[in-house]
């Protein structure tokens, strides 16, 4: 299944431009937006920046310049008009999402919607639309580029028509659709953040250090990175936040050990900070 021509990325941050920056290469027109003028020009660079790093790679069949051409950054929702599907990557705060999915149904009234949350519920999200039926959660990976991996979930009022679409969106895309329910954490968020906290309270007492935990995990098990440096890379507090929603919807065992909690206090947040269960 082709793309639709015109794509709407709402919010520009590592997540967005990833995303933007998949739809881009695959031949689609991009629209990001992004809350003021200063917050659009650093998601221009992120996404430029990122096209220049495909570029180096090889990994580009058009010309920089034609990718680019075919990028517009916005902080208006209703350059949205044109865009046959819009995907939602704001931070993972019900509230805020409600809000901006709302903002974008209003520019976009004939789109599908997409959330590109990790964990929050695609039902409660869906609430607040006067269109739920297209409305569904496309979980992209960080970093999107290098993933070849897109959860879909599919919401109990989501059309299986859109499921379908979405589907064959993602394999337009190059990549491989997993198609799961409306559940806490989906299949990814649940299995990886139950893996990277018992990691985090091996090192808590002591089992071992964060590289021999890691170890263990990439030639015991064939991970491609360790659950201690994923953490790293996705962020302490985005792993926070995930466990603490898992702890309240699906019980005590997804609680977050204290080293976690203390790191985030910190500040040390992983690769984005400079520092988190390694020195980057």
């Amino acid at each position: 299944m082709s793309l639709p021509s015109g794509i709407g990325v709402y919010g520009g941050g590592r997540m967005g431009a990833g995303i933007a920056h998949a739809f881009l290469l695959a031949g689609s027109n991009v629209t990001v937006i992004e809350a003021n003028a200063d917050a659009a020009a650093a998601a221009r660079e992120r996404v430029e920046s990122s096209v220049a790093k495909a570029a180096e790679r090889g990994s580009i069949t058009a010309t920089q310049e034609e990718i680019l051409g075919r990028l517009t950054v916005a902080t208006d929702a209703a350059a949205l008009t044109v865009c046959g599907l819009v995907v939602e990557a704001v931070p993972e705060i019900v509230d805020l999402k409600a809000t901006v999915l709302g903002r974008i149904e209003s520019a976009a009234p004939d789109a599908v919607l997409a959330t590109n949350t990790s964990s929050l519920s695609v039902d409660q999200l869906a609430t607040g639309l006067a269109r739920p039926g297209r409305f569904i959660g496309l979980h992209f990976f960080n970093p999107v580029p290098a993933s070849q991996l897109v959860e879909i979930v599919a919401g109990a009022k989501t059309d299986a028509a859109v499921v379908s679409a979405a589907q064959g969106w993602v394999e337009a895309l190059r990549k491989t659709a997993i198609t799961v329910t409306d559940s806490p954490g989906f299949a990814s968020s649940r299995l990886g953040v139950a893996i990277a906290l018992e990691a985090i309270r091996m090192l808590e007492d002591g089992v071992a250090s964060a590289e021999d935990i890691d170890t263990a995990m990439t030639l015991g098990y064939k991970h491609p990175m360790g659950p201690l440096r994923t953490t790293d890379v996705v962020g302490l507090d985005v792993r926070l936040a995930i466990a603490e929603h898992l702890a309240r919807e699906v019980g005590e065992r997804f609680e977050p050990p204290a080293v976690l909690r203390e790191k985030v206090a910190a500040g040390h947040l992983g690769r984005k900070t400079g520092q988190g269960f390694y020195t980057w």
